[in-house]
C-alpha cells in the first residue's frame, strides 16, 4: 500500500533522522482492536487513547517474538517493527485471524524519529520521553543526527536482535514494565500467564544494566566473573558505555568481557 508523504514543518531546534530498517504493517477492519487486544502485551484501549503504544508478541511460553510500536489511526492500527520481522509477524497474525473482520497488509509508510520540538502529527516515543518523537509518513533529516545508541544505553532501552533476543528473552527481564510495554490489567493474550506469574511471584534472574567498558568489544561478547563464570552479555556500545543483559546474582566482583574491564553503572544516570 502506497501513501503520499505529507508536508512537514520542522523547528530549527529539531534534530531528526529516518528510522532505517523499519517496516509498517497496517491492520484494518471492524475487529482490529479486539483482534490485537487478544494477542499483544499492550492494552489497545490505551493505544486508542494515547495514539501510540509499545508492545510485543510472545510465544505461549512467554518468550519474545517481536517488539513494536502500535500506532492508532481512525481506520487502522499501524505496527511499526524491525523490517526483518515484518513478514513473519504478518504471517503469524494471519494465523489468528480466523473469521475476524481484519485485513493485515504491508505498507511503504516511512518513519522519522527525532528530538526537540515535535512537528505537527508526531507522537511521543511511549517507552521513554528522552527518546523524543516519531513521525509516520515522512523520512526526514534535520540538524545534527542524534546518537540513538547512546540514548538507548542511557535509558536502558533494548534493541531487536541485540539485547532483545527473539525466542529467548523474557520481556520483564528487558524492562518492558518500566518502558510501558506491558499491561497487567488488560486480560489474556498469548504468553500472558507466564508474564503475569513472573511479575507477581518470581524474582527476575536477569536484567538490562548500563556498563562502562575499558575497551570496545564485539556485540554479543560474554561477560565473565573472576572465576570465569558467565555473568551476562554485552551488546550495544557507544562512547565507552554499553548495555549488557546480566545475571542479577553475578554483578559483584571483578567482571570482564574479552579482556576489557566491565563496570556496572547505576540504573538511573546521574544528573
Amino acid at each position: 500500500m502506497t501513501h503520499a508523504m505529507p508536508t512537514v514543518t520542522l523547528s530549527s531546534d529539531a534534530r531528526c533522522t529516518p528510522h532505517a530498517g523499519r517496516a509498517i504493517l497496517r491492520v484494518s477492519g471492524a475487529d482490529r482492536q479486539k483482534f490485537l487486544q487478544g494477542l499483544v502485551t499492550q492494552d489497545m484501549g490505551r493505544v486508542a487513547r494515547d495514539g501510540i503504544g509499545y508492545g510485543a508478541l510472545l510465544t505461549p511460553q512467554g518468550k519474545l517474538l517481536a517488539d513494536f510500536f502500535l500506532v492508532w489511526r481512525p481506520d487502522a492500527v499501524l505496527i511499526d517493527l524491525d523490517a526483518g520481522l515484518s513478514a513473519g509477524v504478518q504471517q503469524r497474525l494471519a494465523l489468528f485471524k480466523l473469521r475476524a473482520d481484519v485485513t493485515i497488509e504491508a505498507t511503504d509508510i516511512a518513519v522519522t524519529r527525532g528530538l526537540g520540538p515535535a512537528p505537527e502529527g508526531a507522537l511521543p516515543d511511549p517507552r521513554d520521553s528522552a527518546l523524543g518523537w516519531r513521525l509516520y509518513g515522512a523520512a526526514l533529516t534535520h540538524g545534527t543526527a542524534p546518537n540513538w545508541d547512546a540514548l538507548r544505553i542511557a535509558r536502558r532501552v533494548p534493541e531487536t536482535g541485540l539485547e532483545a533476543q527473539l525466542g529467548d528473552s523474557f520481556i520483564l527481564e528487558l524492562g518492558f514494565e518500566r518502558l510501558n510495554g506491558v499491561d497487567f490489567r488488560k486480560g489474556c493474550y498469548v504468553g500472558q500467564e507466564v508474564t503475569a506469574r513472573m511479575h507477581h511471584k518470581t524474582e527476575l534472574r536477569r536484567g538490562l544494566k548500563r556498563v562502562a567498558l575499558s575497551a570496545p568489544v564485539a556485540p554479543g561478547t560474554p561477560v565473565t566473573t573472576a572465576e570465569n563464570k558467565t555473568a551476562g552479555t554485552v551488546y550495544t556500545q557507544a562512547g565507552g558505555l554499553g548495555l549488557a543483559l546480566m545475571r542479577l546474582d553475578r554483578l559483584d566482583g571483578p567482571l570482564s568481557a574479552a579482556g576489557a574491564t566491565v563496570t556496572i553503572l547505576p540504573d538511573v544516570p546521574e544528573a
